[in-house]
């Protein structure tokens, strides 16, 4: 039975004069900041001011990959190769990695954005790119990947480390997959319902997906989303109900690699 989990939110996805989420209150409840590289959402001096703020309160720093879809903001799902899969990863993976280093830290984690995730947990050979490009840059960086997930799967098999990410705002499928957005149900919006979500999935390793079913699931790390109009709200509940119930937050350790393949 897991008794801590790491948690993690999707933040610095403010750019030019949008400003989106509340990053600043949120970073309070949070191990773990997953901080977008400018191609769904960031730019430059978004991505200084996430890294400086995240440091200020102890918060773990990653990279947040997409696909390079702005106007979308990296959800709509497009035609792209492993080899382009790989090559956006790295490209971002070092933008931040380059933003972080001048505030003299490192990364911890990646974790893919919106479509490219949600592809990549089901598409082997994405999973295994976007892996890979994570090991090529720095083998020491933990995958944050969809429990169950090609990504898991794939991260393990090359030998990096992983950590299996379960939602408090999101509806699951039979098959372990999140429901997608353009369906009702999708998000969950009841911060009670969320709280009660997350326990069980921490204590008992399992959800209940939308058809009734008692899915199973590990849970290393849990998303919050930065983007909802309540993060502030689920992350402080959320991390209140964690700590009443017994359950420590803290960051995932990075873990010995397993066996190691090359591209």
């Amino acid at each position: 039975m897991t008794t801590r989990i790491d948690m993690n939110c999707d933040m610095g996805e403010s750019y030019g004069a949008w400003t989106m989420g509340n990053d600043a209150a949120v970073l309070q409840y949070v191990s773990s900041a997953n901080i977008a590289c400018g191609f769904h959402g960031g730019d430059p001096a978004t991505m200084r001011k996430t890294v400086a703020a995240a440091l200020k309160q102890g918060v773990a720093l990653g990279a947040h990959p997409s696909l390079q879809d702005l106007a979308g903001f990296g959800r709509r799902a497009m035609q792209i190769s492993p080899d382009e899969a790989y090559d956006i990863v790295v490209y971002q993976i070092g933008a931040l990695a380059g933003v972080a280093a001048s505030q003299g830290a490192r990364l911890h984690h990646v974790k893919a954005h919106g479509a490219l995730y949600n592809m990549a947990a089901k598409d082997e050979h994405l999973a295994r790119a976007i892996c890979q490009a994570v090991k090529d840059v720095d083998a020491t960086l933990i995958l944050y990947g969809l429990a169950g997930s090609r990504l898991i799967e794939a991260a393990r098999d090359i030998g990096l480390a992983a950590a299996s990410e379960v939602f408090a705002d999101r509806s699951y499928q039979d098959d372990g997959s999140l429901t997608p957005r353009t369906r009702a149900g999708a998000m969950i919006e009841d911060v009670d319902q969320a709280v009660a979500q997350v326990v069980r999935m921490v204590r008992e390793g399992k959800v209940r997906s939308v058809g009734g079913k008692d899915v199973p699931v590990q849970a290393d790390t849990l998303c919050i989303h930065g983007d909802q109009p309540n993060a502030l709200v689920f992350a402080s509940g959320i991390r209140q109900a964690l700590e009443a119930a017994g359950i420590e937050v803290r960051t995932p350790p990075p873990r010995p690699q397993a066996r190691a393949t090359s591209r």
